[in-house]
């Protein structure tokens, strides 16, 4: 039996034509078996999101953002292709054209998780074929699959779950037989096959998780998820300038930096490795041969010191019984189950005897104005929107000085490891 490596590229690790050209310079440097899973071209999907928002709220296409997509990617094209590629130019112009058709069958007034899966799902099937024939062009012998025919899903549309089953059935009977006849194999992240073959997606970012199901079902030897940061760093360098590198992470660790909101890994993935003992590299695809993370069994975090992790526009809701009654279990319940219903990731809680408060990632005006309705038939209601918050893992009171020095503090947790501050800036 042979040893498959799995391997993630993604956002600027192929943006541009002189990106992919990197990423088969890292193939072509090391021979063995290895697993693509490739996610949508620089911000492709955010342009397939404003495509559908716009149609949804103007009732037509803005055609505007579909050229300025479809000439980004004709652009990687030209440039990877100096000849030409007839099959990709037609490719292309068809694809949008499709995107363009779907838009104008949708019901637009139901069913937009739904739909919402079937359009932004383009951006990997887009990113994966242009670079499939520049790697024929090149000479890369691989072979080309579809995410969808092998990770398997519920018809949760936007976050759907893997059945693990059925998609283990799939990647083992159909992987294992491509690897045998070539060493490379190229996917999709982020991207499932739903009921009726319905296109889902795993939630955003959800490329990590798609190469953590691949690694799992293959009993792969290792993941690399390729970025353009070092390794895995101790604060998001948009905000600090003095980031230090980790070594080694153990998967607890891994998992707790994910869950506070570390952009670095998606929260889904760790768990699947660590139930298999596969170890994750976070690896610069700038310096490809420098070390970065790994994040294993070991013991310890190595080198140990704190991690700063910020998360901005949060919004702070606090809900008060209208009677003066105690926040009790029945009322939690009930409350959370709202939560639920409306997709809402609560980031921070805390309450009282009279009161409720939750701090969560941004949602629509509109979705949280419905949410706000519902409660106030049974609560009295206040929010706060732009909010920071504020987290430290292995924190150190200076580190904490530092970080509150000169903002409003409206909340603070501390545990044994973790402390939180919600802040106004």
């Amino acid at each position: 039996m042979f040893e498959i490596f799995v391997e993630k590229f993604g956002g600027a690790s192929v943006n541009s034509a002189e990106a992919i050209r990197n990423v088969a310079s890292i193939i072509l440097s090391e021979k063995k078996k290895r697993l693509i899973v490739v996610s949508a071209m620089g911000k492709t999907t955010n342009s397939l999101e404003l495509v559908l928002n716009s149609f949804v709220e103007k009732k037509t296409i803005d055609e505007s953002i579909i050229e300025n997509s479809k000439n980004y990617h004709k652009e990687i094209i030209n440039n990877l292709f100096p000849k030409g590629n007839e099959y990709l130019e037609t490719y292309i112009e068809n694809t949008y054209k499709e995107i363009e058709e779907k838009l104008l069958s949708y019901n637009i007034d139901k069913n937009y998780d739904k739909n919402y899966d079937s359009i932004v799902s383009y951006g990997e099937i887009i990113g994966t074929t242009i670079i499939s024939k520049y790697f024929e062009e090149i000479g890369l012998e691989h072979s080309f699959v579809l995410a969808t025919n092998h990770i398997k899903t519920n018809n949760s549309y936007r976050r759907a779950k893997v059945l693990w089953g059925d998609t283990q059935k799939n990647i083992t009977k159909s992987i294992l037989t491509i690897f045998e006849s070539v060493d490379t194999i190229i996917t999709q992240g982020f991207i499932g096959g739903g009921e009726n073959n319905e296109t889902t997606t795993l939630g955003r970012e959800g490329s990590d998780f798609s190469a953590a199901v691949f690694a799992y079902c293959l009993r792969a030897k290792s993941v690399t998820i390729w970025k353009d940061v070092p390794g895995l760093l101790n604060a998001d360098p948009k905000y600090f300038e003095d980031t230090r590198k980790f070594e080694q992470v153990p998967y607890s660790e891994a998992i707790e930096l994910s869950y506070y909101g570390a952009s670095i890994i998606h929260p889904k993935t760790i768990k699947p490795l660590e139930n298999l003992s596969i170890p994750l590299y976070v690896k610069s695809f700038l310096s490809p041969k420098d070390e970065g993370t790994r994040i294993d069994c070991c013991s310890n975090t190595k080198p140990l010191m704190p991690s700063y992790i910020f998360k901005d526009n949060q919004t702070l809701l606090s809900i008060f019984p209208k009677d003066f009654s105690f926040v009790v279990e029945e009322n939690l319940s009930n409350i959370f189950a709202l939560f639920a219903r409306y997709g809402i990731k609560i980031n921070l809680m805390q309450n009282s005897a009279l009161s409720y408060s939750v701090c969560f990632d941004p949602i629509k005006d509109d979705l949280l104005q419905r949410l706000i309705t519902e409660l106030s038939v049974s609560y009295s209601v206040k929010y706060n929107r732009n909010l920071r918050l504020i987290t430290i893992r292995r924190y150190t009171e200076d580190a904490i000085r530092n970080l509150i020095k000169g903002k409003k503090l409206i909340i603070e947790q501390r545990s044994r490891l973790t402390a939180q501050f919600l802040v106004k800036l």
